[in-house]
């Protein structure tokens, strides 16, 4: 309980401070975003691992990462801060005062789920973005997972993005912050560890086309579900 109330005492001056900072000073978003990270993780006592050597030091990639908890932003924003990661995300979190024009600085992309001409209409749009330079990582899963023991069913629109990009795409599992912070709680547990493992990258172009990206989902989970279950059973 003291972990807990701590946390959201820190949390709130702190998110403010730096949501401030990264709007008057853009060009700082991806520094500041490591540093308001790095302060989430100091506060709730959790320390992260990271197994990130099959992502080459330079290129420009698409991370696939299975979604657990809301902590998962802050973990990859600092272990992949030298790529210069954004995030896809949906569309309604850009709305928020401050967090969304942050995220916008960050170089996270909306994506509206609302309905399917709307989701493909942002899916074109971010593909411009993503070619225009932007490292972008997202979540397959569509939404966080409740079922800690397995990856959930992989979203259709993940693949046609990624496909549509052309760009290698390095998938990255990640373990602990499911148990740190769940879905539908604000408790912080005791969970002292949360473990990242690049896996090596994956060339979709000449194996995949956008008619495969049923197939591709399916490899990509198989890759990646085995991963996941080998970095929790090696706890």
């Amino acid at each position: 309980m003291f972990r807990t109330v701590f946390f959201y005492i820190a949390f709130f001056p702190v998110t403010l401070f730096y949501a401030l900072a990264i709007n008057l000073f853009p060009k700082t978003a991806t520094a500041n975003s490591v540093r308001w990270s790095s302060f989430l993780f100091w506060a709730a006592g959790i320390r992260i691992e990271a197994d990130l050597e099959n992502i080459p030091k330079s290129g420009q990639f698409i991370f696939m990462v299975n979604h657990l908890s809301q902590l998962d932003i802050p973990a990859l924003m600092i272990k992949l801060a030298q790529w210069q990661v954004g995030f896809i995300a949906k569309e309604s979190l850009f709305t928020i005062p401050l967090f969304g024009r942050c995220m916008e600085h960050q170089g996270s992309i909306p994506v509206d789920r609302t309905n399917p001409r709307k989701a493909m209409k942002s899916i074109n749009i971010a593909v411009k973005k993503i070619k225009a330079g932007q490292n972008i990582v997202i979540f397959p899963e569509g939404t966080r997972s409740t079922d800690f023991s397995q990856l959930q069913r992989f979203k259709t629109g993940g693949m046609i993005l990624a496909l549509k990009t052309g760009l290698p795409v390095i998938p990255i599992v990640i373990d602990g912050t499911g148990e740190a912070l769940a879905k539908g709680s604000i408790r912080v547990s005791n969970k002292k560890t949360v473990r990242l493992r690049a896996l090596p990258p994956i060339e979709t172009q000449g194996r995949y086309t956008l008619k495969d990206r049923e197939a591709f989902g399916q490899d990509l989970h198989e890759i990646m579900s085995a991963a996941y279950t080998e970095l929790r059973n090696g706890r």
